[in-house]
């Protein structure tokens, strides 16, 4: 965990970023290290529960629809075991997906679960979606590292474009800071945001290939789920990132980054214009 927060210190030295921003980033690295370190605070595993949680769902998953359902997989490098294969790229899928719903989720009630500190009028409130946002992101790369470990075990290689992580994770990142600032802003005005959400998300799961292969989805709305809905393309180009090395959406991926910057712009000003009015409705 501390290496996140090193990297975010060797950074200042390079770009020519104000002193004030780097005031804020240097707020916010703490806030998200103190959430992290409250989340399971007094528990015996501490942070390990992150990589749990996961995993759990992963056994179930993986019994339903490999064991039980039997959906089948056709990725070559992976294992020669069907239920490990299908094991390890229902992980691969399963990871940024938790990272965006558990951040999402999370940062529905960050201003309504802070009113000491929207009430002070110095502190920066455009920071507390990003907290929670963040800590499901670092959670999730724990993750990331066992399923690199066990997909390096297994097929016995690890594919250079791992490298290119970070094409994913900048729209995977500003696609749940756009949604998280929309739900944060509202949820002050509209209690029945995280709930609603819940049902949302429930929903874009399953319309999202996490559980099962995007050759499952006729081939005439094929086109349509990983173009309008970029988690899809995320998760297709993270698989391919991770397990196979051969990339085949990148024009997906490519129409994800525009879709996820408006998403942020349209999260932030709407949560912009209505912060002013936070302290007078908490």
């Amino acid at each position: 965990m501390q290496l996140f927060f090193r990297v975010g210190s060797k950074l200042r030295r390079i770009l020519p970023i104000s002193d004030r921003l780097w005031t804020k980033f240097d707020l916010l690295r703490t806030l998200v290290r103190r959430d992290l370190e409250a989340r399971y605070k007094g528990s015996v595993l501490g942070n390990l529960w992150s990589v749990v949680n996961p995993l759990s769902q992963l056994l179930i998953y993986t019994y339903v629809f490999s064991v039980v359902l039997k959906v089948k997989l056709s990725l070559k490098g992976l294992p020669a075991n069907e239920n490990v294969s299908f094991g390890l790229w229902l992980f691969a899928g399963l990871l940024p997906w938790i990272a965006f719903s558990t951040g999402l989720t999370q940062s529905a009630s960050s201003v309504i679960g802070q009113p000491n500190l929207v009430k002070k009028v110095v502190f920066p409130l455009t920071l507390l979606p990003l907290v929670t946002i963040l800590s499901a992101f670092i959670e999730s790369s724990f993750g990331l590292i066992l399923l690199i470990f066990f997909v390096a075990v297994s097929s016995g290689t690890l594919h250079t474009t791992l490298a290119l992580l970070p094409l994913v994770w900048i729209p995977q990142l500003l696609l749940t800071a756009g949604l998280g600032y929309l739900v944060a802003g509202l949820t002050v005005f509209l209690r029945d945001i995280p709930q609603t959400l819940n049902v949302i998300l429930n929903i874009w799961f399953y319309v999202t290939p996490i559980v099962y292969p995007i050759t499952s989805i006729p081939e005439s709305w094929r086109n349509w789920v990983l173009w309008l809905n970029p988690l899809a393309a995320i998760v297709e180009v993270y698989r391919e990132f991770v397990l196979t090395g051969e990339v085949k959406h990148w024009g997906e991926l490519g129409i994800a980054f525009p879709v996820s910057v408006v998403v942020f712009v349209v999260g932030f000003l709407v949560y912009k214009k209505l912060r002013p009015a936070f302290a007078d409705v908490l």
